[in-house]
């Protein structure tokens, strides 16, 4: 947050190389700051009963801008908590983190309502889909709007 405890996007942004929660958590910490709340959504092996071995994520040119103003649209509900996003493209194996966010602010309460929000909004909004490869062979493509 700046100075006048407005809040702030580090950065929203979409990759195809690894991701991690420190960069997240490095973005948004501040000496202002007395609580940090991330969040990593990791590739688990499974989906309603069924073995899943890898999941591949596409997203849509316009992931990189609509997740900048996710970001945006969750800062301005949370004035005074630092924000940042990024969310993974690509093939990826079980274990591997999907999305990571931090938002950070002077209390917890704040902070965990932020990256909450933050989540389900990138979740709701950002254009990207997961092609599922599962153990029987089948593979199955999920929308994550909505």
């Amino acid at each position: 947050m700046d100075s006048a405890g407005v809040a702030r996007v580090a950065f929203a942004r979409i990759s195809d190389e690894p991701i991690t929660v420190e960069e997240c958590d490095l973005a948004v910490a501040t000496a202002s700051a007395g609580a940090l709340v991330s969040f990593a959504g990791v590739v688990r092996n499974h989906d309603e009963g069924r073995g899943v071995l890898t999941l591949d994520y596409t997203a849509h040119p316009s992931a990189g801008d609509v997740i900048a103003s996710v970001a945006d649209s969750v800062a301005a509900e949370f004035p005074g908590v630092n924000l940042a996003v990024v969310h993974r493209i690509g093939a990826l194996q079980i274990g591997d983190i999907a999305i990571a966010c931090a938002a950070a602010s002077a209390h917890r309460a704040e902070a965990f309502a932020a990256c909450a929000r933050l989540v389900d909004a990138v979740k709701e909004s950002v254009p990207i889909w997961k092609e599922q490869a599962f153990a029987d062979g089948t593979t199955e493509w999920v929308a994550s709007l909505g």
